[in-house]
């Protein structure tokens, strides 16, 4: 029997996916299939505020699944951005253990860069009084991201924060890392034109790294082309861990390590003292 808060193998923790994505009935299935691939925790992303209760809700349901609440760049003009407090105030829940994903998006400029750049700030700031983990989505807004991130800083004051589905700037990921940040690698650091991406996975710190699927989306070499699902970061874990020198044993329990320092509301419960 293992005794209670042992570990007897190293586990890997989905970092970030999409599990609302998934009918109800279709997510059994892919609970169990990321439980047979050594995946024994994931984190269910927030894309809307109308759509956080039902993140919350399949959270609250599993107890391997935790979740975050947000507002996507992509949805940032659909309604008045969100007041950093009410924002914080949605972490109250026990299983709700970080704000996002937020950031920006200038490949698709679905809202007007300026609603996107005020809706990031505001995540940032409700990040800062809620003490958990901003997740932020960057694409093609490398310097901007930099600039606020580093404007926030200085002016308001150290925060938590993760920079998921890592496919951005060498700068972007060391100003990161300056500043505290978390990087984390979906599938797309197995793909073959990835080359730079495996570099930067390279130089990140160990105690940085985290990795995730972004499911549905993205799934790694050899499956590219299927609906990815939380399993399959398996895969992205073992092209990390050869980028690495290191076994993938030695990559899961690298990259949980992290998950629980950043994540610090995912952290398991201290054993009770004996009296």
């Amino acid at each position: 029997m293992v005794p209670p808060g042992h570990d007897p193998s190293p586990m890997l923790i989905d970092s970030h996916c999409h599990l609302d994505y998934f009918t109800p009935t279709e997510l059994p299935a892919v609970l169990d299939r990321a439980a047979a691939a050594g995946v024994g925790e994931m984190v269910s992303i927030g894309v809307t505020l109308d759509q956080a209760p039902t993140v919350v809700g399949i959270a609250a349901a599993h107890p391997n699944v935790w979740a975050t609440v947000g507002v996507h760049p992509h949805h940032a003009a659909e309604q008045e951005i969100p007041q950093p407090e009410a924002l914080a105030a949605l972490t109250a829940h026990p299983r709700v253990i970080g704000i996002g994903e937020s950031g920006l998006d200038y490949f698709y400029d679905r809202a007007p860069r300026e609603v996107q750049r005020e809706g990031f700030r505001a995540h940032l700031r409700a990040a800062r009084l809620a003490g958990v983990p901003l997740v932020i989505h960057a694409r093609d807004a490398d310097d901007d991201i930099v600039d606020i991130l580093q404007n926030e800083w200085n002016n308001g004051g150290k925060f938590a924060f993760l920079l998921h589905c890592f496919s951005s700037s060498r700068r972007l990921a060391e100003a990161a890392v300056a500043l505290g940040g978390y990087v984390s690698f979906s599938g797309i650091l197995t793909f073959p034109k990835s080359s730079e991406i495996r570099a930067i996975a390279r130089d990140v710190p160990a105690d940085r790294l985290l990795v995730e699927t972004d499911s549905p989306y993205l799934a790694p070499v050899p499956l590219r082309g299927k609906r990815c699902e939380p399993a399959y970061v398996a895969h992205t874990a073992a092209v990390l861990a050869a980028e690495r020198g290191l076994t993938p044993a030695a990559l899961a329990a690298l990259t949980t390590g992290n998950f629980r320092r950043l994540f610090t509301k995912a952290r398991p419960e201290a054993p009770a003292s004996c009296v």
